[in-house]
Formats: structure tokens, sequence, C-alpha cells
């Protein structure tokens, strides 16, 4: 079923929204809440809650993008289940590891609350447009979707210790970019 008819769906209030939302967008959503959470049962949990998200909170100016609309929400609460579930310690996957990545560059902050601030997410989206496309997609791979190392090396027919010399290039031009911008 097409993203439109989905989504007339949801204004109908028609149940057999979420079932089509599963059926097409299940899979994209679940790996991002489990690139997150590292734990099978934590992401049915996210899950469940992006299609409600998704019900009580369709827009009134449709979505133009039902994945991204869908993922962002599916991100939100993951990463929003995974600081309730590791506030006093440090959970196991690579989820602390990449903050601990991106805190290097973003002066210090907590990364998450730093992504949520409007002109961060500007500026990083005017850096990103900058940036060639294999080493946009690794950056993308890595702080959007969560992927592992191995798992980008694999994707992008390189090693990981290129993925990994990108990735500290970017992050060392995202950090110059940043202050250029004022932001840090």
């Amino acid at each position: 079923m097409d993203d439109g008819r989905i989504i007339d769906l949801y204004w109908r209030r028609d149940q057999e929204a979420i079932v089509e939302t599963e059926r097409k967008y299940g899979g994209y959503c679940r790996y991002i809440a489990h690139n997150i959470l590292s734990d099978r049962e934590d992401t049915e949990e996210c899950l469940n809650d992006t299609w409600l998200r998704a019900w009580n909170s369709m827009p009134e100016e449709r979505p133009g993008i039902l994945s991204a609309f869908l993922g962002a929400i599916t991100r939100n609460l993951s990463l929003d289940r995974y600081r309730k579930k590791y506030a006093k310690k440090r959970g196991a996957g690579e989820t602390p590891y990449i903050f601990d990545e991106l805190r290097d560059c973003a002066g210090g902050d907590e990364p998450a609350a730093c992504v949520e601030r409007m002109e961060l997410a500007e500026s990083i989206g005017r850096f990103l447009e900058e940036m060639n496309l294999k080493n946009r997609v690794i950056f993308v791979r890595r702080y959007w979707y969560m992927d592992s190392i191995a798992s980008i090396a694999a994707r992008a027919c390189c090693s990981e210790s290129r993925v990994k010399s990108s990735l500290f290039r970017s992050r060392k031009r995202l950090r110059a970019h940043l202050e250029r911008e004022g932001l840090l």
C-alpha cells in the first residue's frame, strides 16, 4: 500500500493504518530501535509505542515522507527508553560509544540533547550537504542509524579502519564547522 493511502487510513481513524504501517515500515523501524536498544523486548515495546504515537500525532499537514516521520518517532522513543534504562549505568552495545564520539565534537554537552536543538540540527544538515556521498553515508549510518563499525564497513565495502578514519575526520570537520557557525 502506498504512503498516501496509509496516511488516509490514519486520518479516517481506521485501525488498518497500524497494520499497514507495521507491514510496510516494521522492519525499518525495528532496525532503528534495535541498533539503539540492543534488546528484542525493548525494541518491540518501542515499535508499539511508535505506532501509538503515529496514531495520536499524525500532523495536520500530512508528512511528506512517511518513513522519515516514523523513523524519527522510533529513534526519539528508542533514545528516551535507552536513557531511562541506563540512567545510572552504561549499557552494552554501540550507543554509549557513539555518544562518546559525538560528545568530543559537540562541546561536551549531552549529544542527544544537542541534536534536538534546532540551530544545531540545521547546522549539521548544512555540514552533511558539504560532504561527499561515501563519507556522508558512513557518518549517517553511524550517528543516525547507530550502526556498528563492522556493519558500516561491510555495507560500504571498505575496511573498518577506513570507516574509523572517515568518522574521525568527519567529527573533526564537524567540530570546526560548528565553531565557525558559533555553535561551540
